[in-house]
């Protein structure tokens, strides 16, 4: 079975057509038919409040003002070490920079209007004020749109908009 269809069967479903056997942390469900196809879920309650990625910077300074400048929040945590967030998510900005690290890192984030976001990142003029910024422009999928930022370390940044 699928994992995208496992999440959307009820629990009176599950009674009816799987037989359940308890294992730590996980379930495992055999299915009543000839092929005995197993499926784990993973019972664990999250809770989550955040997620909030540690990303690099090879100019440190360079970088905070660059995501300020993008409507990021700073609160300085410590002398190489900064929190920046919108709409209650955040990520961590540290001075510290392993190009390796750096140049495979990518964030997702999602915005309600990928054509407004793009109309204020060219506003901002940042590949003008940042030698190293990149700004992609929107390109269209069939899950959704993004837009692409590379910030002045080279991370990317998808920003995009799913279809309902």
């Amino acid at each position: 079975m699928e994992s995208s269809k496992l999440s959307s069967i009820s629990d009176e479903e599950v009674t009816k057509s799987y037989q359940v056997k308890e294992v730590p942390a996980f379930y495992i469900l055999e299915t009543l038919t000839k092929s005995h196809q197993q499926c784990y879920i993973n019972t664990m309650e999250h809770n989550v409040l955040s997620i909030r990625p540690f990303i690099g910077a090879k100019d440190f300074e360079l970088s905070r003002n660059f995501y300020r400048d993008l409507g990021f929040m700073e609160s300085i945590l410590s002398n190489n070490l900064s929190y920046f967030k919108t709409d209650g998510l955040g990520f961590y900005l540290q001075d510290a920079y392993v190009k390796d690290w750096v140049d495979n890192s990518m964030i997702f984030l999602e915005v309600k209007n990928v054509d407004r976001y793009w109309k204020g990142l060219l506003a901002l003029n940042l590949t003008t004020k940042y030698a190293r910024v990149k700004l992609i422009p929107i390109r269209e999928y069939d899950w959704g749109k993004e837009c692409f930022i590379h910030d002045p370390s080279g991370i990317l940044w998808h920003i995009g908009e799913f279809f309902k």
